[in-house]
């Protein structure tokens, strides 16, 4: 638990320092790699091969975890650790979101762009402010407390595992007509390890509060959404800003008619409602540490 904190601390001082990784590979995208090396390999369209990558991926990560907790100190897991969490490069990337739009309404449209996955162009203000809030929610939970959860549960070889199901899902978990069948274990797999993370995400905004709606209404809501697990944090973090989140959006050209969260919520969002999730990232994340560093207390005096 003392390198789980530990990574945390680098990880929110540090962030992702770009004189590094313009000169090394991040971890992150070693990963990538690997996963689209397997992609290109075995790629015919069938669950079965989908599963044979995913297991591939899942050995290598769990092989190489332990061996790297077998090194002498800690210094192995707080560094490999503070560079697959990403709470500083979060609240950078939706914080300038925030910033953009308080300039012009192209600059905040580029900037949203970096951290969502939808057509942007025609977005007006307050649907540039939902898209950060909605992916400052979800990314809390997949980008912060699921690595911290694996990473305490399991040490390094379970957040090496969820970080390479999570990159696998991101890059082969689409159902389109390539990766419908191929990329089916990797998604699922990937709910299946972000379950418990995004309740607990979803927990921990609401317990920041000020505004806490009812637990039922957040999972009421939180099954609104496409996602088993996204609606989740979204559905906590929305009511506390009195901002209606998802809803319409357009992919690929096409709208998608994707029901509300916190309906009764504004729907004209703005920068002052982003500063307010940063706040909640930052809340969230402190209490997180809180609670790494209180179980490692326990552990510490049995």
């Amino acid at each position: 638990m003392i390198a789980v904190a530990c990574a945390m601390v680098l990880d929110a001082l540090l962030g992702e320092p770009k004189w590094l990784w313009d000169r090394l590979p991040h971890p992150a995208v070693v990963m990538g790699r690997g996963v689209g090396a397997l992609e290109r390999r075995l790629n015919t369209r069938t669950r079965a091969n989908g599963v044979v990558t995913v297991c591939i991926l899942v050995v290598v990560a769990a092989c190489l975890g332990l061996v790297l907790m077998a090194l002498p100190g800690w210094g192995a897991e707080v560094i490999l650790g503070a560079m697959l969490l990403a709470q500083k490069s979060l609240v950078q990337h939706v914080q300038a979101v925030g910033d953009a739009l308080r300039l012009s309404l192209g600059d905040a449209r580029r900037a949203v762009a970096m951290i969502v996955g939808r057509d942007v162009s025609a977005l007006d203000e307050a649907g540039v402010a939902r898209s950060a809030i909605e992916s400052a929610a979800e990314n809390l939970s997949d980008g912060v407390i699921a690595p911290v959860f694996w990473f305490a549960v399991a040490g390094l070889p379970g957040l090496l595992v969820y970080k390479v199901v999570n990159t696998a899902d991101s890059m082969i978990g689409y159902r389109t007509e390539r990766y419908e069948n191929f990329g089916w274990a990797a998604a699922k797999l990937d709910d299946v390890l972000n379950w418990v993370p995004a309740r607990i995400t979803a927990l921990l905004i609401w317990a920041l509060g000020p505004v806490r709606a009812p637990l039922r209404a957040i999972a009421a809501d939180a099954a609104l959404h496409r996602s088993p697990n996204a609606g989740w944090p979204e559905a906590a973090i929305a009511p506390g800003l009195g901002v209606a989140l998802s809803g319409p959006r357009s992919y690929e050209g096409v709208m998608q008619d994707f029901p509300w969260v916190y309906a009764a919520g504004r729907k004209d969002a703005g920068p002052d409602d982003i500063d307010q999730a940063v706040r909640r990232l930052w809340g969230v994340w402190g209490l997180t540490l809180i609670g790494v560093v209180s179980v490692g207390l326990v552990f510490a005096l049995l």
